[in-house]
């Protein structure tokens, strides 16, 4: 007896079937089925053709762009600049450029102005806190986990903040493409610049930053040019005060510094005062001096020209021209007196003996005598 399970066993041989017959020519499907089935066909390639090339038109179009006024452009094509944009950057107007991922297109705002922040020196605060007035008490001493400062060159510590605005520098291709984050190399370039001129300064720039703004420019200056960040400074405000901590003693030392300059200048102004009063004085005496000289020099020429032009009479009669001019002279002291005696010289230079009779009295008047024969008639 077999055993059924048995591969080789004769009732589980399947049974043979005789091949169906191959006829000699297939069978065809229906005519108009086939042609529907075509013009379907074609249809929708037609369909097909019209979307890819409306694709086509679509991607080809969307390379168009517009540079704004105050931009220029350059293209990238594989990440690359293209020759001519690099060497001439495209400027306002309508360009147009192989759409992404075969160029893609780069604008430089090379017309408006930047603007980038340092607060490396400043106390913790906020925005919001600052608009608020709702900023954080001082404490007794500075938090170097949160609150800046600079330290300047005689010792003290300041804090300062401040704002710079910048343009690029066209074509601003270095500015663009040399640094991943351009922003952040010229905020610490900022940075830099304000440590510098802090380390370079002294305290007095919390009262005037001039000199601070100067040196900071200076710096930043230095630094772009050695770092090619391939920017143009257009303005640099700063901020710059005391700690707070210190204001009261900063408000004491400003006090007293604006008494002594009050007083000084009281005293350079007294100074002045007294110099121009002494000058003009001094002026004024020596101009009066000047003018008596003068008086006195022509006075003495007049004088001398007097007497040259007395001489030849003088030498002609010594001894009237004596009298004649001594009188005059009496004439001239004595005006109001009554009697003038003269005495003169004798011929031998002797001196005269000159005697008055003093307090002797008037003489009395004359009787008129009248004759006896005018008596008689009366």
């Amino acid at each position: 007896m077999s055993d059924p399970r048995d591969p080789s066993s004769p009732a589980l041989t399947p049974p043979t079937s005789a091949p169906a017959p191959v006829s000699p020519h297939p069978e065809t499907p229906d005519d108009s089925s086939s042609q529907a089935l075509s013009e379907a066909l074609r249809s929708s390639f037609v369909i097909i053709k019209l979307i890819m090339i409306a694709l086509v038109v679509v991607f080809l179009g969307s390379g168009f762009f517009t540079v704004g006024p105050q931009e220029k452009a350059i293209r990238l094509r594989f990440g690359k600049p293209v020759p001519e944009d690099e060497a001439a950057p495209l400027g306002p107007g309508l360009h147009w450029a192989f759409p992404y991922p075969i160029d893609e297109v780069v604008k430089i705002p090379v017309g408006e102005v930047q603007a980038v922040s340092s607060t490396i020196g400043w106390y913790y605060t906020t925005a919001a806190m600052e608009a608020a007035r709702n900023e954080p008490p001082s404490g007794p001493t500075l938090n170097p986990a949160t609150d800046g400062y600079l330290l300047t060159g005689d010792g003290n510590i300041v804090h300062a903040r401040g704002t710079l605005r910048y343009r690029i520098t066209e074509p601003g291709l270095r500015y663009t493409l040399d640094f991943a984050a351009a922003s952040n190399f010229v905020r610490n370039a900022f940075n830099n610049a304000l440590l510098y001129a802090a380390a370079h300064s002294n305290v007095e720039i919390t009262r005037d930053t001039t000199a601070f703004r100067e040196k900071a420019t200076a710096r930043l200056n230095q630094l772009i040019g050695a770092q090619n960040l391939g920017i143009t400074v257009d303005q640099l405000a700063v901020q710059v005060i005391p700690p707070r901590q210190l204001t009261a003693d900063f408000v004491r030392v400003l006090e007293a510094e604006v008494k002594s300059s009050t007083t000084l200048n009281e005293a350079k102004k007294y100074a002045n005062e007294t110099l121009s009063k002494a000058q003009a004085e001094a002026k004024a005496r020596v101009n009066t001096a000047e003018a008596e000289r003068k008086a006195l020099v022509e006075q003495v020429a007049s004088e001398a020209k007097r007497f040259s032009d007395l001489l030849p009479e003088y030498r002609k009669n010594p001894a009237l021209f004596r009298d004649l001019h001594y009188a005059e002279a009496l004439q001239r002291i004595y005006p109001n007196v009554s009697e003038k005696v003269i005495v003169q010289e004798r011929g031998n230079g002797q001196p005269r003996e000159l005697r008055l009779l003093l307090s002797r009295e008037p003489p009395k008047p004359k009787a008129i005598d009248i004759p006896k024969a005018h008596e008689d008639k009366h």
